[in-house]
């Protein structure tokens, strides 16, 4: 059984940082992809920055320049670093995993930016 655990989520000002960490647990594939998904209310689930299969990194480009994805592979965790938060970035945040045809999912943890 695979489990996502998140922490990391909180209130901030805008302008400030946070850093979100998901560490995966159970029957990991060496070959994975993580990365972490947003939610904001009313809307639909979004991809915020994400490792492919190859190792590559991805980031929507509403964060490109101020969100940062990195991983400790020997611990399957991934962090995201997020500075320069803006009120946009409001949401709850999911970690995702990858292994062959299967997702998993965190439960989610809130941000929240206040002007």
């Amino acid at each position: 059984q695979v489990q996502l655990v998140e922490s990391g989520g909180g209130l901030m000002q805008a302008g400030g940082s946070l850093r979100l960490s998901c560490a995966a647990s159970g029957s990991i594939f060496s070959t994975n992809a993580m990365g972490w998904y947003r939610q904001a209310p009313g809307e639909e689930r979004e991809m915020v920055a994400h490792f492919t299969l190859s190792g590559r990194t991805t980031y929507a480009d509403s964060v490109k320049g101020r969100f940062t994805l990195s991983k400790d592979g020997a611990k399957n965790t991934v962090h995201l670093q997020m500075n320069s938060l803006e009120p946009e970035d409001t949401a709850v945040y999911y970690c995702r995993l990858v292994m062959g045809s299967q997702e998993y999912w965190g439960q989610g943890t809130q941000v929240t930016v206040s002007s």
